[in-house]
């Protein structure tokens, strides 16, 4: 098949034209469903840069570019039953990794966010890890190894912003003031492993929850 260029198509930010305008077609088809803008829709935890829930929805037209280019491939489409507006938009998988900023790839610069061609993502200047918060580890009790006295602590090993503490039965406690919800720990809990012990768990013991959930 030939390529664009021999076809003479023009590209935009590494798309055809045509599917730049099957994809904003898609988005204008979303935002039309239901009527209210956000009818339907739940909080979802979103890459770098998406936090401006409004600026998210107005302005991603599904082109699935983040996911794509992200080297952790943490980054997935969001499904129906996270409601239908945010259906195809970014969201975050740490079931097997987490969210560093592309540290080791692109110096700190996420590459979801450059990869962005209608700025969906778009990070505040001066925005670091540090000082952009995703969302909130929350560690539920009932199923974390540790409060059953186990003596598991990966999570805490694993916090790379030092956003855990031990208490003093050697428990993890989730520092929620330092916590930007990069999804270290979640990545790592092994809780859903040991299901004779962490019996009735449907989720892992450590799971970041979008910031109003915490915070509502």
């Amino acid at each position: 098949m030939a390529d664009n260029a021999q076809k003479g198509e023009k590209t935009y930010a590494g798309m055809t034209r045509r599917t730049l305008c099957l994809g904003a077609g898609g988005a204008a088809v979303m935002l039309g469903l239901g009527g209210l803008k956000y009818a339907g829709s739940q909080s979802i935890i979103r890459p770098p840069g998406g936090q401006d829930e409004t600026r998210l929805i107005s302005a991603c037209i599904r082109c699935e570019k983040c996911y794509e280019i992200c080297p952790r491939d943490v980054i997935a489409p969001a499904h129906i039953e996270d409601g239908v507006l945010n259906m195809r938009t970014p969201t975050f998988d740490f079931s097997a990794n987490w969210c560093d900023w592309c540290v080791e790839e692109n110096g700190g610069e996420p590459l979801c966010v450059k990869a962005c061609p209608t700025e969906a993502l778009k990070l505040p200047d001066g925005a670091t890890a540090e000082s952009t918060i995703i969302g909130k580890a929350v560690i539920n009790t009932d199923w974390c190894l540790a409060y059953k006295l186990i003596g598991c602590r990966f999570c805490y090993d694993a916090c790379p912003y030092e956003a855990m503490e031990l208490d003093e039965n050697n428990r993890p406690v989730v520092l929620t003031d330092t916590c930007n919800g990069c999804g270290a720990c979640e990545s790592v809990c092994v809780s859903l492993q040991n299901g004779s012990i962490s019996e009735g768990a449907t989720a892992r013991a450590i799971v970041v929850h979008p910031l109003d959930e915490v915070e509502g």
